[in-house]
This record gives structure tokens, C-alpha cells and sequence, in this order.
């Protein structure tokens, strides 16, 4: 038997490994099982009966995730999912209350997420009230979990390599905030079910390359949902076909580990060597966990007595892990069953208790708001019937939801419209007041909302001499981030072709010897990773700059961007933050897969990043001082054909800012507004050159960020002067042109200045064909532009121009 195979000891005997544990700890994690399967029952019950909206628990769960918890440290993290109750309750970082306080979705009890995610979706603080960083080595971690499945595996990544760079630079966290010498272990957890998915995979092989301190625990209890495991895993055993990635003496990969989920004993073995061995020497360990329960199914939206036999089900019931756990106290001697059996009552007693407190407490503002809107309805004078029938929609909410008693007021408010009542503009206040007070609770930190929001960067101008040198973008570049690297040790870059050669570009050449190895890194051809580093790496201390290597191959890492960084400080509750930068190259180029420019596809995905489209390195530079100076994640898109164009050095290249969601006028004109941005300006300075020898004056404006957009309305303040408008870019039609229509005449009031309908030039429906024929007959070109303009100008006086 290999050192990293662990077998079921005999539940007849008591662990042996040294330091094993006591009777207290053993009766202490039979009651913590207890409590957390309680726990489910009940959330279960909630939901069926309507006091809830959808549960799902970690019941069959309890037995391992109770022993993992002793060999979690503080300064550790976990990255996991939605079955880890237990191991919460286990490490004491939440009360019963409160995971029935997230069951309820209770925005001011729920300490995970607000009330904005579902039950058993945890976090901790990683930060104070002012946004500031807490000491994270003082204290257990839990970073935000998200509902996709395996969506974990990436960010856990991430924040095990963090423990890899802080062991290799010491010098970057001396007081020890983020790390000790890089000890801390994160813990992975992950169904069974949940390995199919292509993220799991891309993360073994990533870890196993760069060897960092991942402690990944699956969860085998058989089954998908209904969907068993001979349809999801070959050989119907995770570990057994990641048995190539084992770790060989001379060679890299992981520790593999197995036990059964109800064998209490050979689990604490299993655990104390593989966390040990992974702390110690950074080696990727994965502990499979077999023969894992389900008690209630997969969730509250169904029974999973329609897809298991009848066999399986009493499988289940006789290994069950709690009740496993039971005949091994027995016949162990550590308790008698009359003392197990009174700590199961007490565990119902204490659970159905918090339960009942959790929910009286989610139900007081909502009473409340009853009580305050019954005393508005007795201030209307002769109730008319539609009004009076509203008012018995009131009286028979039994357990109203805040919502519920606001639907009510607002349709009140519409019977009252155009009465002048006293008590319509009373109802009018309290409606306003539940409406902000409700919105803060559930559209609060989207983005950082504290001093170090990207938004309130000091704006510093960048400054030239008389005679400015001029270089190469790329050497721009190169020069910008020598100088910031210099800076700021905590700066990291990384992304495919990155490191030995300084990216495809060249901006990072040099760098990597300059800076070494630790710090400017290659990486595989695996976008899903890269950016879980970056969110890793960034919730703990670092400031990454990944890199996606073309924004075609943005969508490889969407997922992640979309669904973890880009919420996760929404999502909970500005507790967490990643300020990761994320770069890439786009717009136009040559090809298929390397002109894209699918901004509509990224504005609908990343609200909460910033997405940044600067018109030339310069301009990137600046931004990048503005990100550096903040704690929001960002995109930010380069101009592929952009690199190797003649620009005007700044004399402070590494200290000037570019303030976000403020767009630049690059040329003043009178008939009309022309927006666009990134590699598009310079198509519409060509198309603007055409125009002028037709009289035609265009006023352009790069709208530099898209997220921000406009937020101080110069846009609006153009079409007022020139009451035309046209958008302009490389998009799609109904991309981001529509998304910057929307803006300024929707958003900012465009509409009431048209004296033309406005317009949108863009690429066609198709990808850009290969080869400059190809380019020019599928993107906007000057002639476009000029053709475009020309029109919409003499339709609206049609002497002033011949028609083409």
C-alpha cells in the first residue's frame, strides 16, 4: 500500500494515529453531526411548507467534513460548495441561527451574503467596514462560494498559489497579514458529480504543475442529482482514473487519498497525514471520500426515492455516517447509547430553538411594515372598493414578505393617485422610504463603494516636454510596467507566453529577468485558470495582472469573470474583494479568431468589473495607474494593431491617471456626435479627414471606458450642440453601439436634442474573415464612416449636400 492510500480502519478499534482524538472531541463532533443534521430536517420542512424557497443541505455529509475541520488552521481558506454546513458549524464561524437566517434570505441577519444568496452559500469577512483588508492569518477563511458547479476549483487555485508566492517572497507580507511563510492550505471541496465538469480537470493539471497547497476533498455519494455515477466518471471512481497525476519520486503531481464517508477513524488518519504533507511540502492533495450518503435526496425540489431502488435506499439508511459514527462510540467505549441518545435530544431541542428564533427575527421589519401601512389604510376617508379590497389583501398576509406589504402600498398609491388625500403624500414617503431602504440591501456593492473605489482615483494629468519622445505602443508598455513593477512588490503578471518571452507583444520583455521567475510567470493554455489565479491571488493581498492572450479567448474564462469576480463583492455583501486586473488584446487584427471585438457579450456579463477600452498604449497606462490606485476588478482590452504605432511619452508615464467613466473629446465639430472607442478612433479620424473636405464638422468622442460609462454626461452635453449622433464599433450589430445608444439617449435624456434619428455603424453579423479584403468588407472603414455621416447630414438638409 502505497504512503498516500488510506483504507477504513476497523470500526471496532480506536484511531491509533498519534495525537487522535479524545473522548470530548469525539462526543463534540458527534453532537456538531447531530445539530447539522437537524439542521436539514428542518430546512427541508421550512421549505415544503412554504417558509422558505428552496433548500439544499449537507446532510450524509457530516462525518468527514466534522474531521477535516481539526486540521484546518488558522490563515487557511476553503473554497467549496453548497453541502458544507457541517464543517462551518465544526469551525464555529456561524450559529445555527445563522444558517437558517440565509435559508430565509434575511437581508439584515444572513452574515454570508445578505440575504442574497441562497442557503449554504458561505463567506467570511475578509474585510472591515472600510473596505481595508483584515489580518487573514488570524482567523479561518471562507471565500464566497458560488452556485456553479466546480466553479470553486478555479478560485481554489487561486488562493493556494497565493500560499506558493508568499513562501517564495517573503519580503512582500512582513507583518504577516496574508500569510506565514506560506503555510496556509486551502480546502477544496466538490461533489463527486462535479469532476465531469472541464474546470475540475483544467485545475488538477494546473496544480499539479505548479505544485501548490490544494487540499481537494470529493464528496462521493453516487449520484448527479438522479444521474448515477456510471454515467458520469470511467471507472466510476475519481480517484482511480487520477491515478496519472500521482506525484512520483522525482516527478510532480498529488497525493491521492481515499477513505469511506462513515469511517470516522480512518478519516482522521487520512486527513492528518494528507493536510500535514500538503502544508509542509506544497504538493496538491486529493482525498476522495467514498460511500457518502444523501439522506433527503439532492434537494427540496424533489424525492430521490424516484430514482434510487429500494436497495440503494436501505444502503444508505445502514451507512449512514452519523449512524456509523454511533456503533463506533459504543463499541469503542466512549459513550453508552442513553448518553448518544440524549445528545440527538438535545441537538433537536437547540436546533429547533434557533430556528424559531431566526425566524421571529426575519419576521419583525416585515410585521413592522404591516403595522405601520394598517395605519396609513385608517386615515383614508370612505374606502372605495378597489381600495377596500386592497386593504383585506393586507389583513390576510399571515407571514408577509417585505415585498408582499410594498406591492400592496404601491398599488394603494395608484388608487390614490390624483385625490388629494393628506395621506397620499404619507404613503407617498413611506413608499420611498422602504423602496431605498430595500434597494441598499440587495444593489449595494456592486462596486467598491469606499475610499478606495477606481472612481475616486485623484485624476493626474499626464504631463510632456516640449519635445515628447516618441515610441513604439508596445515600448510604452514595457517601460510603464518596469517602472510600477519596481514599485510594488505585491504586482504580479502572468498569462500564456507572458513570462520568458514578455508576452506576445513584447510588453512585458525583459520583465522576467528583471523581476524574476516568481513574479512575471508562463502559464498553460488554460483561460478558466488563469483567471481563477488572478481572483485567488487578489483576495489575498497580491495585485495580479493576468493575462488572457487575445479576447477571442476571453470566453474560455467567462465563466469564472462572470460569475465569481465580477459578483464577488456583491454577492457578499462587501465582505470580499479580488482587485484583479485582467489584460488583453483585441479589435482589429487579421482572422477569424483574432479580430473580435464581442463587447455587447462582455458588458452583459461583467456588471460589477470595470471595462476599460483605452485608443493606444498611453492611454492603457494611464488606466492602469487608476486600477492600481483602486480595489476594483477590471477589464482591460488593448488595441491589437495598436503595438507597434508611434506614441508621445509622458514624463510621468507611471504616476498619471485616466479617470474612469469620463470620455475625451478628441476634436471639436458642429453637425454631429460621433462615439467610439479602442481601435475604432483612429478608423474615425480617417472617415473625419474625408469629411472636412465636404464642409462637414464632427465632433469625436473616445468614450475610453464602457463601464464606467459617460458618468458626468460630456456625451449629452456634444448632442446638445450638434443634435446628431452616431456610435460607432467593431461589434456586432445590437452590441455595445446599442448598449452607448441606450446610455445617452435613454439613460442620459438624449432623445429630447435629435434632430435626426440617431445611428449605429458597426461590423457585420459575421466574424471577420481572414486577410485585409476580408477586414475591410466586414468592419466599419472611413469610407463607412464618411458615407454614414454624409447621409444622415443631408437627409436633414438635403441643398446643403448632392447626394452620393
Amino acid at each position: 500500500m502505497s504512503e498516500e492510500k488510506s483504507t477504513s480502519a476497523k470500526t471496532s478499534s480506536r484511531p491509533s494515529t498519534k495525537g487522535g482524538p479524545d473522548k470530548s472531541t469525539i462526543l463534540r463532533d458527534f453532537r456538531i453531526c447531530c445539530i447539522s443534521r437537524e439542521v436539514s430536517i428542518l430546512a427541508r420542512r421550512e421549505v415544503l411548507t412554504g417558509k422558505a424557497k428552496f433548500g439544499i443541505t449537507g446532510d450524509g455529509k457530516e462525518v468527514p467534513q466534522v474531521v477535516m475541520a481539526h486540521f484546518f488552521q488558522k490563515g487557511d481558506f476553503r473554497s467549496g460548495y453548497y453541502r458544507d454546513q457541517t464543517l462551518m458549524l465544526a469551525l464555529e464561524l456561524c450559529t445555527i441561527e445563522d444558517l437558517f437566517a440565509q435559508l430565509y434570505a434575511d437581508p439584515l441577519h444572513d452574515p454570508f451574503s445578505g440575504g442574497r444568496q441562497m442557503n449554504s452559500h458561505f463567506a467570511t469577512p475578509l474585510l472591515n467596514e472600510h473596505g481595508e483588508w483584515l489580518t487573514h492569518t488570524d482567523r479561518r477563511n471562507v471565500s464566497s462560494d458560488i452556485s456553479s458547479t466546480a466553479g470553486q476549483m478555479a478560485r481554489a487555485l487561486g488562493l493556494a498559489h497565493a500560499s506558493k508566492k508568499y513562501r517564495e517572497l517573503p519580503d512582500v507580507d512582513p507583518e504577516e497579514q496574508f500569510s506565514k511563510q506560506g503555510q496556509e492550505v486551502v480546502f477544496c471541496t466538490i461533489g463527486d458529480a462535479s469532476t465531469s465538469e472541464g474546470v475540475f480537470w483544467e485545475t488538477i493539471n494546473a496544480a499539479g504543475v505548479t505544485q501548490v497547497p490544494l487540499a481537494v476533498s470529493v464528496w462521493d455519494d453516487g449520484y448527479g442529482i438522479s444521474v448515477p455515477k456510471r454515467y458520469q466518471t470511467t471507472k466510476e471512481s475519481i480517484s482511480t482514473i487520477l491515478e496519472g497525476f500521482r506525484a512520483g519520486e522525482d516527478s510532480n503531481g498529488w497525493d491521492i487519498y481515499t477513505a469511506r464517508g462513515w469511517d470516522y477513524a480512518a478519516l482522521w488518519e487520512m486527513y492528518a497525514k494528507g493536510i500535514e504533507k500538503t502544508r509542509r511540502t506544497h504538493r496538491p492533495a486529493l482525498f476522495h471520500v467514498d460511500e457518502i450518503t444523501q439522506p433527503q435526496g439532492h434537494s427540496t425540489s424533489g424525492s430521490h426515492e424516484r430514482y434510487k431502488s429500494k436497495e440503494r435506499l436501505q444502503w444508505e439508511k445502514e451507512k449512514d455516517g452519523i449512524r456509523q459514527l454511533e456503533h463506533w462510540i459504543i463499541a469503542s467505549e466512549w459513550a453508552t447509547q442513553e448518553e448518544l441518545e440524549q445528545i440527538r435530544r438535545e441537538a433537536r431541542k437547540e436546533v429547533r430553538a434557533a430556528r424559531d428564533r431566526a425566524w421571529s427575527t426575519y419576521n419583525q421589519p416585515s410585521k413592522q411594515a404591516v403595522t405601520e401601512l394598517k395605519a396609513l389604510y385608517e386615515k383614508i376617508p370612505d374606502l372605495h372598493p378597489e381600495v377596500e379590497q386592497l386593504r383585506k389583501q393586507l389583513q390576510r398576509l399571515a407571514h408577509p414578505f417585505i415585498s408582499e406589504v410594498v406591492k400592496n402600498a404601491r398599488q394603494l398609491s395608484f388608487q390614490l393617485a390624483g385625490q388629494d388625500l393628506p395621506v397620499g403624500e404619507e404613503l407617498k414617503a413611506w413608499i420611498e422610504s422602504q423602496q431605498q431602504k430595500n434597494h441598499r440591501f440587495y444593489s449595494d456593492h456592486l462596486y467598491d463603494q469606499t475610499e478606495t473605489s477606481a472612481l475616486r482615483v485623484p485624476v493626474v494629468p499626464a504631463v510632456y516636454s516640449d519635445q515628447p519622445e516618441l515610441k513604439n505602443g508596445y515600448e510604452i508598455l514595457n517601460q510603464f510596467f518596469k517602472e510600477i513593477f519596481a514599485r510594488d512588490t505585491r504586482l504580479l503578471a502572468f498569462g500564456e507566453d507572458v513570462g520568458q518571452i514578455g508576452d506576445v507583444n513584447q510588453g512585458f520583455a525583459g520583465l522576467q529577468k528583471r523581476f524574476g521567475k516568481e513574479r512575471v510567470f508562463d502559464t498553460g493554455i488554460r483561460e478558466w485558470t488563469i483567471v481563477g489565479q488572478a481572483i485567488g491571488l487578489a483576495m489575498r493581498g497580491f495585485r495580479p495582472i493576468a493575462e488572457i492572450q487575445y479576447l477571442d479567448y476571453l470566453v474560455y474564462g467567462l465563466q469564472p469573470l462572470m460569475d465569481d469576480l465580477a459578483t464577488l463583492r456583491w454577492r457578499s455583501n462587501g465582505r470580499q474583494m479580488a482587485p484583479a486586473i485582467i489584460r488583453t488584446r483585441g479589435h482589429r487584427l487579421e482572422g477569424v479568431w483574432h479580430t473580435g471585438s464581442p463587447l455587447g457579450m462582455i458588458l452583459n456579463a461583467l456588471r460589477g468589473m470595470y471595462v476599460l477600452v483605452p485608443r493606444d498604449m498611453t492611454r492603457a497606462a494611464g488606466m492602469y495607474n487608476t486600477l492600481l490606485q483602486s480595489n476594483d476588478p477590471a477589464l482591460l482590452i488593448e488595441c491589437l494593431n495598436g503595438y507597434r504605432l508611434k506614441e508621445e511619452v509622458p514624463e510621468n508615464l507611471s504616476e498619471f491617471t485616466v479617470p474612469l467613466g469620463v470620455p475625451e473629446v478628441l476634436e471639436d465639430g458642429t453637425d454631429l456626435t460621433l462615439v467610439t472607442y479602442g481601435s475604432s478612433v483612429r478608423v474615425a479620424r480617417e472617415g473625419i479627414r474625408l469629411l472636412e473636405n465636404k464642409g462637414i464638422s464632427v465632433e469625436l468622442i473616445d468614450v475610453q471606458t464602457l463601464l464606467p460609462f459617460d458618468l458626468e454626461h460630456r456625451i449629452l452635453s456634444s448632442l446638445q450642440k450638434t443634435n446628431r449622433i452616431l456610435f460607432l464599433d467593431e461589434d456586432v450589430p445590437g452590441g455595445a453601439t446599442a448598449y452607448m445608444l441606450q446610455q445617452v439617449l435613454e439613460v442620459q435624456g438624449g432623445y429630447r436634442y435629435l434632430d435626426s434619428p440617431a445611428k449605429t455603424l458597426t461590423a457585420r453579423a459575421h466574424r471577420s474573415p481572414y486577410g485585409s479584403d476580408g477586414d475591410y468588407y466586414s468592419k466599419p472603414n472611413a469610407e463607412d464612416v464618411f458615407e454614414t455621416v454624409y447621409n444622415m447630414i443631408r437627409e436633414a438638409d438635403p441643398r446643403r449636400l448632392p447626394a452620393l
